[in-house]
C-alpha cells in the first residue's frame, strides 16, 4: 500500500503516526506542498481535491485521513477501531468531534492563518477577527474536551486502550504548537497528550513539523 503525504500535514500525520505505531507497513510517497507539488495536474489525478493524504491500495483509493486510518485498522484487525458495536460508535464519535468542531478552529482559524501565506486573510482587520475567534472558539472546545470527554480518569479518549480517536485528536492538538499554544489550564488534555508523545514513533512522525517550528521561534503569534 501507498501513502501521499507530507510530514507538515496534520492529516498525513494522523495516518503516519497509527500505521507505524501499529506496525502497519506503507510505501511513503511525498508530495511537497512547500513547492505546490500537490496543485500540479500529475497528482490532481490521484486526487482531485488536490490534498493528502492519499492511500493507494491496488486500484484502490482513499483521500480522507479518518476513512484512511479506519480502513488500516479493519485491515490490519487492530484493537484501536474495536468491533463491538457501541465501542465502535463512541470511536467514530470522538473522530467525528475533532474533525466537525475543534479543528476547523484550531487550524483554520488559528494556526494555519498565521504560519502558511495561502491562509493568510485578505485585510489586516478580517486577519484580526480570524485569530480571534479562532482563539475564543478553541478555547470553548479545549474546556469541553479536557472536563467531559478526558476527564480525569481516563487515559485515552475512549477509555484505557488506544483508539483511532487518540491518533486524530492528538495530531490537532498537537498542532497548537506551532503558534506555542499552552495546554496548562487543561490538565487532563496535557496528561492525554502526554501518553500519546511518549509513543515510540511520535519522535519520527514529528521530526519535521517541530523543525518548523523551530524555524518560527522569532515570530509572534495570537495563542492561548
Amino acid at each position: 500500500m501507498k501513502l501521499y503525504y507530507h510530514p507538515a500535514s496534520t492529516t498525513s500525520r494522523v495516518v503516519q503516526q497509527f500505521a507505524m505505531d501499529q506496525g502497519i507497513a506503507l510505501d511513503y510517497q511525498v508530495v511537497d506542498l512547500f513547492t505546490g507539488e500537490h496543485l500540479k495536474p500529475e497528482f490532481a489525478k490521484i486526487n482531485p481535491n488536490c490534498m493528502v493524504p492519499v492511500l493507494e491500495d491496488g486500484d484502490f483509493r482513499l483521500t480522507e485521513c479518518s476513512a484512511i486510518v479506519k480502513y488500516l485498522a479493519d485491515k490490519a484487525g487492530s484493537s484501536a477501531y474495536p468491533k463491538e458495536l457501541k465501542a465502535r460508535a463512541r470511536v467514530n464519535e470522538m473522530m467525528d468531534w475533532f474533525n466537525s468542531n475543534l479543528y476547523k478552529d484550531i487550524a483554520y482559524g488559528l494556526v494555519y492563518p498565521q504560519t502558511f501565506p495561502h491562509h493568510l486573510r485578505p485585510s489586516e482587520s478580517v486577519q484580526a477577527g480570524t485569530l480571534a475567534w479562532g482563539s475564543q472558539k478553541t478555547q470553548s472546545w479545549l474546556k469541553i474536551l479536557d472536563e467531559h470527554l478526558i476527564g480525569p480518569n481516563k487515559a485515552y479518549l475512549c477509555g484505557d486502550q488506544i483508539t483511532l480517536a487518540d491518533y486524530m485528536g492528538a495530531e490537532m492538538i498537537a498542532l497548537g504548537g506551532l503558534v506555542r499554544c499552552s495546554y496548562a489550564a487543561y490538565p487532563n488534555i496535557e496528561r492525554w497528550l502526554g501518553n500519546m508523545k511518549s509513543l515510540k514513533s511520535w519522535p519520527k512522525v514529528h521530526d519535521t513539523i517541530e523543525g518548523f517550528a523551530a524555524s518560527l521561534k522569532d515570530k509572534s503569534f495570537v495563542t492561548i
